[in-house]
């Protein structure tokens, strides 16, 4: 197995709740290899820090010179520095290391203890602007903590948070995430701020007074999702989901608050799943119409009410009308032709992109991309809901998954499972065990698509697919209506065969600031 190594360089809590000690609980639920070196010590317990020290520059260079000898890193956290020459000595080593290999960074810009101790300077403040922001993959203050770096007023409304992070990243970190841990309301909310996407991720907050050391937790949990490949997006959301577990799993260690704690297979509880929007100033969105049949089957993807007549007249019960250039009376012609098909055959018609012309024929729903999803107006989205019309969304990692859930669609579409040439993408397959990941975690009936073939079929249904989208694998065969059938034998063999179990997490699709490790076998 190839385990990545991930240096927490911090202070050292006596009570084991935050620090060094908190970010290894965290590296154990992710199945790295945590290496730490103690940039300062300190006296405390679950009520008060007595003493913080610092170690001379001279011993912090001494562990990170040991490390580096034999345990380099893929990642490495900041959290507590003792000074400015500790930032200078990090950063050498940090540019020696990445002349080698890629490390990823992550920046946890602690200036003050839970309970209460100051631990900031305006030489060290200026160290981490200048020294580490510019070198950071992620950095994750909390709203006081990204007030203090900008030496601005404190960001009391959540209005003000988007700014704060964009002003943060033009300071030189790839990614920023400002967490709502020291907000108090209902909702958690952390301001994502990526090259791949921004919003808010929000979940319930935890009712627990058991919290020390979640912002230890959450940076230390983004370093080791970056270490698995993961790109930054999807590395905030791991983050999230890792802490909020924790925090589910706080316990009293004496007489003030307790520490949270990480536990393994976090990945695969569903109710830590945050759901990313644009703004949260909106009410909460109903969700779509559920699936009249939640097994959707052999799921074909066509061009023509041709097609669908074909495809109807071998069984054939869910379907997607995909036509993507076509003059308007065509297409409108095409569509109402279609949605009347289906409907005489009792069968589910999804309409893909043209949801207004699905609107007005009455189409059963509409599946929209990622792309198609961010051009649609928040009002046609209403009225889709509103006409009863289902809604699929395509998604391809994390935050794209997250983004789709907020619209609460009807069913989700993961891919692409297998190499495709259908069209071009970033993404790199999924593969079988992504694919029990998603059908294990989410709720919302998943569909595969991407590659599909007869034993690729039988397998995604045997990993929990609700459906299986085949784009090109009966259009495109000799003798289609046969191909069709033999996809839904393959299908039906697969709900009849034993489940495959789902890893505990899924490995990473898009490129990150590190290269992923091999992947692990599907069990």
């Amino acid at each position: 197995m190839n385990v990545p190594i991930v240096w927490s360089v911090a202070g050292s809590d006596s009570g084991c709740g935050a620090g060094v000690q908190a970010d290894l609980k965290a590296f154990e639920a992710f199945d790295v290899h945590g290496c730490t070196a103690i940039a300062a010590l300190t006296a405390q317990n679950s009520t008060t820090v007595s003493r913080i020290e610092a170690v001379s520059p001279e011993m912090l260079d001494a562990q990170l010179a040991v490390l580096a000898l034999d345990l380099p890193p893929a990642a490495i956290k900041t959290g507590m520095l003792g000074s400015a020459e500790h930032v200078q000595r990090l950063v050498r080593w940090l540019d020696k290391l990445r002349s080698r290999r890629p490390v990823a960074l992550v920046v946890d810009p602690v200036w003050r203890a839970s309970i209460g101790a100051s631990l900031s300077a305006e030489s060290l403040r200026q160290a981490i602007l200048t020294e580490l922001l510019p070198r950071a993959s992620v950095i994750t203050p909390n709203r006081r903590e990204a007030a203090w770096l900008l030496d601005a007023p404190e960001l009391r409304q959540d209005a003000d948070v988007p700014a704060a992070a964009a002003a943060l990243r033009r300071l030189g970190p790839a990614a920023v995430v400002i967490t709502g841990g020291d907000a108090s309301r209902e909702q958690s909310l952390d301001w994502l701020a990526t090259v791949q996407a921004q919003g808010w991720l929000g979940l319930p907050r935890v009712p627990t007074s058991h919290h020390h050391g979640t912002g230890c937790v959450f940076a230390s949990s983004v370093a080791s999702a970056l270490a698995l490949g993961f790109c930054e997006a999807d590395a905030i959301v791991l983050g999230k989901m890792a802490t909020t577990v924790a925090l589910q799993h706080g316990y009293a260690a004496g007489q003030g608050a307790g520490p949270v704690r990480p536990r393994r297979g976090f990945g695969l509880h569903p109710d830590a799943l945050p759901r990313l929007h644009a703004t949260w100033s909106a009410p909460p969105q109903r969700p779509f119409a559920p699936l009249q049949q939640r097994r959707l089957g052999l799921y074909p993807v066509v061009d023509s009410a041709d097609w669908v007549a074909r495809l109807l007249k071998v069984g054939v019960r869910t379907l997607q009308l995909r036509i993507k250039d076509m003059p308007r009376p065509q297409l409108s012609d095409e569509i109402r032709r279609s949605v009347l098909l289906a409907r005489a055959a009792g069968a589910q018609l999804f309409v893909n992109d043209h949801w207004a012309l699905a609107l007005e024929h009455g189409a059963y729903g509409v599946h929209l991309g990622q792309e198609d999803l961010q051009s649609v107006p928040a009002e046609a989205l209403e009225s889709l809901r509103a006409a009863g019309l289902r809604l699929g969304l395509s998604t391809h990692s994390y935050w794209e998954v997250c983004r789709a859930r907020a619209f609460g669609p009807s069913y989700i579409a993961c891919g692409p499972i297998h190499a495709t040439t259908t069209k071009d993408m970033p993404w790199w397959p999924q593969g079988a065990g992504n694919l029990a990941y998603w059908c294990s975690l989410l709720r919302e009936p998943v569909v595969a698509i991407g590659g599909m073939d007869e034993a690729r079929s039988l397998e995604a249904t045997r990993c929990g697919a609700a459906g299986v989208a085949v784009v090109r694998g009966i259009v495109q065969a000799g003798a289609p209506e046969a191909a069709a059938q033999r996809l839904m034998r393959s299908i039906e063999e697969g709900e009849r065969a034993e489940p495959l179990a789902p890893p505990a997490l899924p490995r990473s699709t898009l490129a990150g600031p590190v290269p992923p490790p091999l992947p692990l076998p599907i069990h």
